[in-house]
């Protein structure tokens, strides 16, 4: 009997950040910038992002980049139509700086994902000192 194997869902997040939309960017697209909240370290040449948590490694590419608006990057060993991506804009009402985050995992594991992201970007603002 053939084991399925169901397809991973794409979520979708956003926070506001008390930061300017240009600040923000930076810290979501630069390696020096994203090692302060992302990963332990990152490192990039050209296009491949080596992200570092203690003594695990991966590496993305950096596929798509809107200079201080969007930035999408692809898991070097993920699924092919699978990317992680950070989008930054002004909200229309509010004017805050808003961080909208894309991200795909296992449709159990999405609660687990999103949990780490929320400790993430709390780590992101205490970054951007937000």
């Amino acid at each position: 009997m053939a084991t399925k194997i169901l397809p991973r869902k794409k979520f979708t997040l956003e926070y506001i950040i008390r930061s300017s939309p240009a600040i923000l960017f930076e810290f979501v697209s630069q390696p020096d910038s994203l090692a302060q909240w992302f990963s332990d370290v990152c490192d990039a040449q050209d296009d491949i992002f080596i992200f570092g948590w203690g003594a695990e490694f991966q590496r993305a590419r950096q596929v798509d980049l809107i200079e201080e608006e969007s930035v999408k990057y692809h898991w070097e060993h993920g699924n092919k139509e699978e990317y992680f991506s950070f989008k930054v804009y002004k909200s229309e009402i509010a004017n805050d700086t808003i961080l909208e985050i894309t991200d795909f995992a296992d449709a159990k594991e999405v609660k687990e994902q999103t949990f780490l992201w929320d400790k993430q970007v709390e780590d992101l603002k205490h970054a951007i000192g937000a």
